[in-house]
């Protein structure tokens, strides 16, 4: 699992890209702990689409934008990779995202 600090400034964006393997059947999910109110998650717009359809089963990239929100805040993001219709399965991936919100 990697794990990556970024400092962001109320109003400021970090995006993070992540490869996705929606076809099949994992999708990427996220939690905030911490400070949660210091920062916002949304996924982002995807990317433009390529000239040929990617292979079935191929990897696509997957955008996220964490936008800080509460100066002096410090919250952790934990994306897992999981497979919704089988909860108790360990997710394929994990990455986290620590962020200290400055003024």
């Amino acid at each position: 699992m990697e794990v990556r600090r970024v400092a962001l400034r109320a109003g400021e964006a970090y995006t993070l890209r992540l490869t996705g393997r929606g076809a099949r059947g994992y999708v990427w999910t996220w939690r905030v702990t911490g400070d949660a109110d210091a920062v916002e998650v949304a996924e982002g717009a995807s990317s433009p689409a390529s000239p040929s359809p990617p292979p079935p089963g191929a990897p696509v990239e997957r955008t996220y934008v964490v936008r800080g929100r509460l100066p002096g805040g410090r919250a952790r993001i934990r994306f897992a990779q999981v497979r919704p219709p089988y909860p108790d399965e360990a997710p394929y991936d994990e990455f986290v995202l620590e962020v200290e919100v400055g003024a």
